[in-house]
């Protein structure tokens, strides 16, 4: 019975890992690395900020993932993959959107803030009186 089990599993992974293996498995697993990435990239920038924290790359990441997990899912027709990662896009489309639209409304009231002038102290004494206080 263990033998039979084992012959079905090694059948099955050499029909889906050898005898499937196309292009299309080729770029399946390409999304699904930068899917990956972009975890790898919010865990890098979260321990070297102490805090968690999403940075822009994330949803590049998820966005380039998506959109290929997404033609990956429309070539094997595959209407639940289809509609997760179509939908997951929108998402990270949207949320890019609202991170780069902060970060510009951020650098125009950078831009808009009056730098302040540097308060140099002005004498009120004549030269002459500065010149004898400072032993000159």
């Amino acid at each position: 019975m263990l033998i039979d089990l084992q012959h079905a599993v090694g059948n099955f992974l050499h029909d889906i890992f050898v005898v499937q293996f196309d292009w299309w498995v080729v770029l399946g697993f390409i999304a699904q690395a930068m899917f990956t990435g972009r975890f790898l990239v919010q865990w890098i920038e979260s321990e070297r900020q102490g805090r968690s924290v999403i940075p822009v790359a994330f949803w590049f990441f998820s966005i380039a993932g998506g959109l290929l997990l997404f033609a990956y899912a429309l070539y094997r027709r595959d209407p639940v993959f289809i509609l997760g990662q179509g939908f997951g896009v929108f998402v990270y489309v949207r949320n890019l959107w609202l991170v780069l639209r902060e970060q510009n409304q951020k650098s125009k009231a950078r831009a808009a803030k009056p730098k302040r002038a540097s308060a140099k102290r002005v004498s009120t004494k004549p030269a002459a009186a500065r010149k004898a206080a400072s032993g000159s």
